[in-house]
């Protein structure tokens, strides 16, 4: 079964946490290495789909249909918004189980002196079209 493991940021700690630029580059190098380290495990295993990171809140954009089919595009993220997809991992896995598993593991990535990020992993089943 498929899963999406979306990594999140929501607390203001966690997202000036993603600003790497403030990071030493030991440890930029040590949760970079994490990151390849998983995402070859999970090749190899057979259980990767897709992998990616996201763009900064700010260059989101907001597109509805306008007249004639014609995008209308809008800035977001929007204030009200704590929360911002910063990436994701699209699994293929057993079970529920397995797709936690995979999920703290992720959430541990190593952060500033090695501390664990504990970032919060969004863990949704990919429903298959019928």
């Amino acid at each position: 079964m498929k899963y999406i493991l979306a990594l999140t940021y929501g607390t203001r700690a966690e997202q000036a946490a993603l600003g790497m630029q403030n990071w030493r580059r030991e440890d930029i190098d040590a949760h970079l290495g994490f990151l390849r380290s998983f995402n070859r495990e999970l090749t190899e295993s057979g259980e990767l789909v897709a992998v990616d990171a996201l763009a900064a809140p700010e260059t989101t954009r907001i597109v509805r249909a306008g007249t004639n089919g014609k995008p209308v595009v809008t800035d977001g993220p929007f204030a009200e918004a704590k929360e911002f997809l910063a990436g994701f991992w699209i699994v293929d896995v057993d079970g529920p189980e397995r797709a936690y598993a995979l999920a703290a593991r992720a959430s541990a990535a190593p952060g500033p002196g090695g501390k664990s990020l504990n970032t919060p992993i969004e863990v949704r089943a990919v429903v298959a079209a019928p």
